[in-house]
């Protein structure tokens, strides 16, 4: 199929200008002391959710803005605050994808609906937070490896387990969660629940202090003897995989626009600095290896914009191309983010390593980028079995 219409309208370019000013006035001359704090700017990321920014994609039948793919990935900012902001998304996704109409409603309500000092723990909190809990101690690249259990128990499910590096957990109001109801069936017996997050039995663990993104918050969910209602079950038993599977092959498709959203940082402080900075009597962008450095840098976000924008059009279009264009795109992305964020560094030499410039704070945020939502090496591999399947000789 032809995707000329990945060319973005009109509209769209008054979103991603508007987002972009918002982000250049509020978000960006606050971003580096909550990072170094390590804690979420809450008076940005309200102002974020008031712009309609939280959950954009939710159909407008539930209270959402509808937005689609497309739209959803020329929006960039902050890497930890947006990541935030999208990890609610990935939260709730799976109830979107294969959810009843209740359930779908319910967790729609939640997220969107304002309401200051709902959550005597994070008094700033006015909007409503989800996580999506898949990752364990000993369950990463490999989720039949899952221990978290789920036992039928009446008209209803006792989970016990621990989720771990899960994004949001600390501000969840809900988490939709991966549980085995029999480990022995591996893949097949995985199962997602969606769990209120302030149920009893329900804890979070230590808040981790991490390397990049800093204002996003990453903790541990411990489930003991939680009682989770059967009409809280997502779809059949044992359909968790493939939910969790389609949940993180749309998720990809936003993953080239927050890389991109980093590069664009990284070379516009780049291209600033090789401008003003003088060596030998003239600008260093006028010497050859600095300017093949933001050649290089200008191909890679280029590059990153279009392959991320026809993979959401086929998102758009639910082309199944989607899923098999959506691991490249990650992959490359952030493939080529590192050496982005790695040549601004090299081109402000010295100053690069200080905090007294973004691109230090840019280089750690990039990092996670090759290991959430699949890890590069995953995705070689899923991708390297696609190219078989396609071109598979017949005996």
């Amino acid at each position: 199929m032809d995707y000329t219409g990945y060319i973005i309208t009109e509209e769209q370019k008054d979103i991603r200008d508007m987002v972009n000013e918002f982000a250049t006035r509020q978000i960006m001359p606050r971003a580096a002391e909550f990072d170094v704090k390590g804690e979420l700017d809450w008076e940005s990321y309200n102002k974020a959710c008031e712009m309609g920014l939280l959950c954009p994609d939710i159909p407008e039948q539930y209270g959402g803005s509808g937005m689609d793919a497309m739209t959803s990935s020329i929006i960039r900012g902050d890497a930890g605050l947006g990541l935030t902001l999208s990890g609610n998304g990935l939260g709730i996704k799976p109830i979107m994808l294969a959810g009843n109409e209740q359930q779908k409603q319910r967790v729609a309500d939640i997220i969107l609906s304002d309401k200051p000092g709902r959550d005597p723990r994070w008094p700033q909190k006015r909007f409503g937070f989800a996580a999506f809990a898949l990752t364990e101690p000993d369950a990463g690249s490999d989720a039949g490896a899952c221990r978290t259990t789920a036992e039928k128990a009446g008209d209803e499910y006792i989970l016990n387990g621990r989720k771990c590096f899960i994004t949001n957990a600390p501000y969840a109001d809900i988490f939709t969660v991966i549980a085995t109801i029999d480990r022995s069936l591996g893949y097949k017996g995985l199962t997602m629940f969606l769990v209120d997050a302030h149920a009893e039995g329900v804890s979070i663990g230590k808040h981790e202090d991490k390397m990049g993104i800093r204002q996003s918050a990453t903790s541990d969910i411990i489930l003991e003897n939680v009682h989770v209602p059967a009409g809280n079950r997502i779809g059949a038993e044992g359909q968790g995989f493939p939910m969790a599977m389609k949940t993180l092959e749309q998720g990809r498709a936003a993953i080239g626009s927050a890389c991109c959203g980093v590069m664009r940082a990284a070379y516009e402080t780049a291209i600033k600095y090789a401008q003003e900075r003088t060596t030998m009597g003239k600008p260093i962008y006028k010497n050859q290896g600095i300017l093949f450095k933001l050649a290089d840098m200008q191909i890679a976000i280029e590059t990153t914009r279009q392959f991320g924008l026809y993979v959401a059009a086929l998102v758009d279009a639910k082309d199944p191309q989607a899923s098999v264009l959506g691991p490249i795109a990650k992959t490359y992305a952030s493939d080529a983010l590192q050496k982005v964020v790695t040549e601004a560094v090299q081109i402000l030499g010295g100053y690069g390593y200080m905090r007294d410039y973004p691109v230090e704070k840019l280089m750690r945020d990039a990092k996670i980028f090759q290991i959430f939502e699949g890890t590069n090496e995953i995705q070689r591999m899923i991708i390297g079995n696609n190219g078989i399947k396609a071109n598979r000789i017949k005996n």
